[in-house]
């Protein structure tokens, strides 16, 4: 198998992980919506409201689907780059990384408290300053992989 073909496809299953995530993340936006848990036709209801608020639980579940279509739109303009099938696999890995990292970073607000990861703090909220560092390395991977790719598509001259 061509060595581009397997870090494309390497992007689209990882895609369809985390949209697999944001799916899931959905189901908990509706179950905060509803105030309880229930899924039709299964007859239980869960009388439980969700922590969070509206706009973290939907921040979380576009953050998935952002994400899950970004790694399939990079695989299918891995090929147009013409890069090495090594600079390759390390773009797709580092796009695999940012995706995880900023929705697993997103998904913790809903779930705990103060925990939107907007910038470092001396308190003792961990799960604030984890999201916050998850942001830091997924923002830093994709702005040099950004540059990367501009830099190949603008200024370097036909092969």
């Amino acid at each position: 198998m061509d060595d581009i073909l397997k870090s494309q496809r390497l992007l689209v299953g990882h895609g369809a992980l985390v949209l697999l995530f944001a799916f899931v993340m959905g189901f908990g936006f509706l179950f905060f919506l509803l105030g309880d848990i229930r899924l039709w036709p299964i007859p239980w209801v869960i009388d439980v409201q969700l922590p969070g608020t509206y706009d973290a639980w939907r921040m979380a579940h576009m953050e998935g689907i952002t994400n899950g279509f970004g790694l399939w739109l990079m695989a299918a303009v891995l090929p147009l780059l013409n890069l090495s099938a090594r600079t390759s696999r390390r773009i797709a890995i580092g796009m695999i990384i940012v995706a995880w990292t900023i929705v697993i970073a997103s998904s913790f607000d809903p779930l705990f408290p103060n925990a939107r990861g907007l910038a470092l703090t001396s308190e003792t909220n961990l799960m604030n300053n984890v999201a916050f560092l998850l942001f830091v390395i997924g923002i830093g991977i994709v702005i040099a992989i950004m540059i990367k790719v501009a830099k190949q598509c603008l200024f370097t001259a036909e092969q």
